[in-house]
């Protein structure tokens, strides 16, 4: 495998492909592609100068298994894969003593009143903005004349009133940092060094350097495609758009590699996670999920550090707002009923017809001569 230093002396012309990997099932489809010498559409070869994975240090054990294998099968074709961290995120967020990072937790405010407005229909009768829609006249052909009295509103405030709050305004989120803190800060500046950024920051890559970022985003995540340049030294590229592939089409490929159990990869305390998330975790690793729970309980109890001083709340794991323990995992969503629907055609493919043979019923459902 090429060292860092061999790596950026060869250049390949200026420009590397390098894989962005986050370990899961697209990514994972991309780096087994790499490795085989794949083929885009446009003749374009799927081979890539480098991998880079950015550790939280709070990655699930079998991610960590699943690097370790991927590892050894990117050795064997000559692409290294990169590790790169910026810490432990769990005891970075429970440590006062380090910088604030935002997590998207769910918050809970304390029961409090809200004071709204009165409002009354504007003293001046003939206005005409009680009754005035904007929207419907885009043109402004029937604006009526400006009103002292109202300020074009259509009312005016009489007076206050408080009423409590409801549940909803009660409930928030906090501002998700994490990512760009912990995977997307580290991967730049691996790939800044990588492009031949001088020692030690990093930060100057040398002019008319790039690399080309591949990213596993799915034709089921188009939503999430930004080709917005962060910064003058890197391209993305989404190869499983080119290949025309959703998720499913990655876990068939895989299959058929000889990997077919390739889980998402997240960190353990994820409040993104769903409730089959939660609920596996809970069920098969013990260990994590009472890692997850010790963090959610913390995080409430004064570990958190969602602004500036102390949050004003609560801060929970789960969409609920509710301790993890307590929280509805075991609730089935309608997503997750039609993801636990068998794909006959995979079915089929893997394991044949269901049906015995017999010489009364070609299993075929071809009537018998």
């Amino acid at each position: 495998m090429p060292g860092t230093s061999e790596l950026v002396s060869t250049n390949h012309g200026a420009r590397l492909h390098i894989l962005s990997l986050g370990a899961g099932v697209q990514s994972t489809t991309l780096a087994l592609m790499a490795c085989r010498g794949e083929v885009l559409p446009n003749g374009d070869s799927m081979r890539v100068d480098a991998a880079i994975f950015a550790d939280t240090r709070w990655e699930p054990v079998h991610v960590y298994q699943h690097l370790d294998r991927l590892t050894a099968e990117l050795d064997r074709a000559g692409i290294p894969l990169y590790r790169v961290s910026k810490g432990d995120l769990r005891a970075d967020t429970l440590d006062p003593r380090k910088r604030f990072v935002s997590v998207p937790y769910y918050t809970l405010a304390p029961n409090h009143t809200i004071r709204q407005p009165v409002t009354a229909p504007c003293p001046n009768r003939g206005c005409g903005w009680c009754d005035y829609d904007a929207e419907s006249d885009p043109l402004g052909e029937g604006r009526p004349a400006d009103c002292a009295d109202c300020g074009n509103a259509g009312y005016v405030v009489t007076g206050t009133v408080e009423r409590p709050a409801t549940r909803r305004e009660l409930e928030g989120i906090g501002r998700r940092q994490c990512t760009a803190e912990y995977k997307l800060g580290p991967i730049n500046r691996k790939v800044r060094e990588l492009l031949g950024a001088a020692p030690p920051d990093y930060r100057r890559v040398p002019r008319g350097r790039v690399a080309e970022q591949w990213i596993g985003f799915s034709t089921d995540e188009v939503h999430r495609v930004n080709d917005r340049p962060e910064n003058r030294y890197t391209r993305k590229r989404y190869p499983l758009l080119e290949l025309g592939m959703s998720r499913k089409d990655c876990q068939r490929w895989l299959r058929a590699a000889g990997w077919p159990d390739v889980a998402r990869s997240a960190c353990i305390g994820c409040p993104y996670h769903g409730n089959r998330q939660w609920r596996e975790m809970r069920d098969h690793r013990p260990r994590e999920w009472a890692d997850a729970v010790d963090f959610d309980r913390r995080i409430r109890q004064g570990g958190t550090r969602i602004g500036v001083g102390r949050l004003n709340g609560e801060a929970f794991l789960h969409r609920s707002r509710l301790p993890l323990e307590l929280a509805p995992i075991d609730r089935v969503s309608s997503r997750e009923w039609a993801d636990r629907q068998i794909d006959i055609f995979d079915e089929l493919a893997e394991y044949g017809d269901p049906d015995g043979c017999s010489p009364y019923g070609c299993r075929s459902g071809i009537e018998v001569a």
